[in-house]
């Protein structure tokens, strides 16, 4: 898992959460989500390098709409091929300055902050008006 601040700016990562049954799961999600006031989740969606979704796919598709169901946020699926790839060679590139970040937790940052680069990129800058 990984958070954003409150201006969307930043990704960082959080924790794992190993699985345990889907009703602890999911209350230690809504405790999550609660603590950090958390508004949207990112779910990421395994699909193949050529695009197309498989089983995985589905799978993650169908855990985003028990999340939304059930912790009452809006959920979005994203893309997350190569976020691990990218993930690994970023914990490469630093092992100087070693971190004791599990690999899930990076690929879950590199994927929220390529979200929220996404998001900002779409956003349009706000119009200045013309002074006479």
């Amino acid at each position: 898992m990984a958070l954003s601040d409150a201006l969307r700016l930043t990704a960082q990562p959080l924790t794992t959460i190993m699985r345990m049954n889907r009703e602890k799961d999911l209350g230690r999600l809504r405790e999550i989500c609660r603590k950090n006031a958390v508004s949207l989740i990112i779910v990421g969606h395994p699909l193949h390098l050529t695009g197309e979704a498989g089983e995985m796919a589905d799978e993650a598709a169908r855990f985003a709409d028990r999340l939304n169901k059930n912790l009452g946020i809006p959920v979005e699926l994203v893309d997350e091929r190569l976020t691990t790839w990218e993930a690994r060679e970023t914990m490469q590139a630093n092992k100087s300055s070693r971190t004791d970040r599990p690999l899930d937790e990076l690929a879950a940052a590199v994927m929220l902050r390529e979200y929220l680069g996404r998001e900002r990129a779409q956003v349009p800058p706000p119009t200045l008006g013309e002074a006479r």
